[in-house]
């Protein structure tokens, strides 16, 4: 090993100053196509959110659970409350981004975003917070990789395992523990509604002591998982999620 190694930098100090820099960028492009594909069958083992909220002093309580230990009741909730067109857009829903570049001309002050659950995904595990030109253009790029390598049932697991749901909670097992004190395998459909109710900032709308914005939204969530439920394609992946009980 040591040889080879030796070899690799020998040849490497002969190379002109454009193939050395062609050489490293090669080199990490490779690093970050291994480390994408890694991530279908293991999870990060750690996130730039999650160091985000170190440094901030929030901690870190998670606990990664697969696909098949999740109630049903969950992926519906967040899918009703956060991109009810996930099953079939490509990575970006163009018309919500169109309204919202409408809405933030208008209302400068009060910004509405147009993120996919697999745009949070990108933004959650590859990137920073923010709305640098930078980062969301790192953010449509990192969000198609996903869209081609993984299926839809690994980036939805992978949302519901890595998505902030709290000061210092992430992930959909971490929260039912902290807020019910039970397992994500046996929330409830209301429980479920009232995590996915404070997704666009779970920080400022606490599920527990519930904010006066998850218990006004809730039954709104409630209402749109009971019209995606006959959705041919999330009845599908709702049918691979840990059925403990009949759908509650």
């Amino acid at each position: 090993m040591k040889e080879l190694f030796g070899l690799i930098l020998l040849k490497y100090s002969k190379l002109q100053t454009w193939q050395k820099v062609l050489a490293v960028l090669g080199f990490i492009l490779s690093l970050h196509w291994l480390y994408l594909l890694l991530l279908i069958v293991v999870y990060p083992p750690i996130t730039t959110t999650q160091i985000g909220s170190l440094v901030d002093g929030y901690g870190i309580k998670r606990n990664y659970v697969s696909f098949g230990n999740i109630s049903p009741m969950a992926p519906l909730a967040v899918i009703a409350a956060e991109d009810q067109l996930f099953m079939g857009h490509f990575g970006l829903d163009l018309n919500s981004i169109e309204k919202a570049m409408e809405h933030n001309k208008l209302k400068k002050k009060r910004k509405r975003g147009a993120s996919t659950i697999s745009q949070q995904v990108a933004k959650n595990i590859f990137l920073w917070q923010g709305r640098s030109w930078l980062r969301k253009g790192l953010e449509v790029y990192f969000t198609f990789m996903i869209e081609g390598l993984w299926s839809k049932k690994r980036i939805i697991e992978m949302y519901l395992n890595t998505v902030e749901m709290g000061e210092g909670i992430f992930g959909i097992e971490a929260a039912a523990r902290q807020y019910f004190g039970k397992s994500a395998r046996f929330l409830t459909r209301e429980e479920s509604a009232m995590i996915a109710a404070s997704l666009p900032n779970p920080k400022r709308y606490k599920v527990k002591p519930t904010s006066a914005w998850v218990s006004l939204r809730k039954p709104w969530v409630l209402q749109q998982m009971s019209q995606l439920e006959s959705d041919e394609e999330v009845s599908e992946l709702l049918s691979k999620a840990y059925h403990k009980n009949d759908r509650n």
